[in-house]
């Protein structure tokens, strides 16, 4: 095809066409056009469209499956073994037993160091000789090899050595740092025992909305059955089937609260998350609240936080002493037995004087050093009033603390009084209610109660049970806050 002929159909014209024709090529390349636009979004809407969604997995348990190790029997677990695998797996208490740990070893430190410090030294000297005489080119050698075979004795004599300022320093830092241990273990015990028993009030909430949850059932079968005997409303049925569904909801939630709970204590009481466990439900053992009186003298004599503040006033006291002492002079003794010869034995002969013969090497000698202070800019009294101010501190946190002890015990030993007094009256509450329902339930059979009436008894019976569960669990946390004051009782 010529340019001639392109050009003349893309005008419209041609050689020997018609009219027609012309018309008709136009045309199609418009709707090859739109065919190809089409395609093109069609590949584009392809490309940006999300892929298929995939089928949905099937839903899957609320609560951890157990590993095929932890399928055997379960591990019975008491608040006493709680505590036991706690103070081995807690970091943070395990961090604190470490300081302790750490600050004995401080003290022994501090003990050694008031003693003196034996050594061995050995050495061998050699000097270039001067090519005339026997001896070495320096004035401190009498010959080219020397050999010194030295037993060291070192003391350091200053005031808080005498004293023993430094050694008792670190008794009271050792001190403060069992005193911080125990901290840590009464602490972690408080939790420990919240955890364990917010445990075992769950198990008992699973139980009870159980309990529940056949009573809704019976009695939506007991109104079930009334209804085709033709005496009750449908609506009593209607009533009773939403008492069944909201017990069934309450049922699960308290199935989620217990596992939950489960994992709490599994992390603090195992090295590896195991829920292979179960817990002991000793709540209805009776614990023994002590006397105020009691309580007050245990903590006076026990409280570890008062023993802390007590030690710390008295490393203050001790840095007073030692800034002081700073300004004493200070005798350092370094005594030496050994040899010091041209030749490893106890006879030589020295090569200044060969004429003198073979003379004894062994032998001492002694060098004392008196150092006193005399200016130092202000340095040792700068110390001194910073060892002052961290005394008169000291002071005032002693004071604090015992002031807040003592009000923290009253608190406690006062939530422990009412928790132990609510523990008995709901235990009367819940066997009231339980009363209650069965008489309730017995009139409702009967046709003297209505089914709100059976409903509201149901619903106050788990209140009440619920109540007394919880008042038991706030007993033995307060008894648990109450001894991190006066330790175990």
């Amino acid at each position: 095809m010529t340019g001639a002929r392109v050009k003349s159909l893309l005008s419209g014209k041609s050689f020997g066409g018609t009219r027609r024709t012309a018309h008709i090529l136009p045309a199609f390349c418009y709707g090859l056009g739109l065919l190809l636009i089409c395609l093109g979004a069609s590949v584009a809407e392809a490309q940006t469209a999300p892929p298929q969604a995939t089928l949905e997995a099937p839903v899957q348990l609320v609560y951890p499956p157990k590993p095929a190790e932890q399928t055997g029997p379960p591990v019975t677990i008491t608040l006493a073994d709680a505590l036991q695998r706690a103070l081995k797996n807690n970091a943070e208490f395990l961090s604190a037993l470490s300081d302790q740990r750490s600050a004995r070893e401080d003290r022994l430190q501090a003990r050694n160091a008031r003693l003196p410090q034996v050594g061995f030294r050995s050495e061998y000297l050699g000097t270039q000789g001067n090519g005339i005489t026997p001896n070495g080119r320096y004035v401190t050698q009498d010959g080219v090899h020397v050999y010194r075979e030295w037993a060291t004795l070192h003391q350091d004599l200053t005031a808080n050595v005498l004293m023993g300022t430094d050694y008792k320093r670190s008794l009271a830092a050792e001190a403060i740092a069992n005193a911080k241990a125990e901290i840590a273990r009464r602490g972690l015990t408080v939790t420990v025992t919240k955890t364990f028993y917010a445990l075992v009030v769950a198990q008992r909430k699973y139980a009870t909305a159980q309990e529940a949850l056949e009573q809704a059932r019976r009695f939506l079968q007991i109104t079930e059955d009334t209804e085709r005997a033709g005496q009750a409303a449908h609506s009593d049925v209607i009533k009773a089937q939403i008492q069944y569904q909201q017990q069934e909801a309450a049922f699960t939630e308290a199935n989620l609260g217990m596992e939950d709970t489960r994992l709490d204590l599994s992390v603090l009481i195992f090295p590896t998350l195991d829920e292979n466990f179960t817990a002991v439900d000793d709540l209805d053992t009776p614990r023994p609240l002590p006397t105020f009186g009691e309580s007050q003298e245990m903590a006076a004599r026990m409280n570890p936080d008062i023993r802390v503040a007590t030690e710390t006033l008295r490393q203050s006291n001790l840095d007073v002493k030692g800034a002081k002492s700073a300004f004493l002079p200070v005798i350092a003794l370094d005594p030496v037995w050994g040899l010091e010869a041209n030749c490893l034995a106890t006879h030589c002969i020295y090569t200044a004087i060969p004429e003198a013969g073979a003379t004894p090497t062994l032998g001492y000698f002694i060098q004392a050093t008196l150092t006193v202070p005399l200016w130092d800019w202000g340095t040792l009294r700068s110390k001194l009033r910073q060892a002052d101010f961290r005394q008169e501190q000291a002071q005032v946190s002693l004071s604090q603390t015992q002031r807040r002890v003592l009000a923290e015990l009253y608190a406690a030993y006062n939530e422990a009084a009412v928790a132990r007094q609510e523990v008995d009256k709901l235990r009367q509450t819940a066997d009231l209610a339980g009363e209650s329902l069965r008489l309730v339930t017995l009139r409702y059979q009967g046709g003297s109660s209505t089914t709100l009436e059976v409903v509201d008894a149901q619903t106050t019976l788990i209140t009440a049970r619920n109540a007394y569960d919880d008042a038991q669990v706030r007993y033995r946390n307060a008894l648990a806050a109450l001894q991190t004051f006066t330790g175990t009782f």
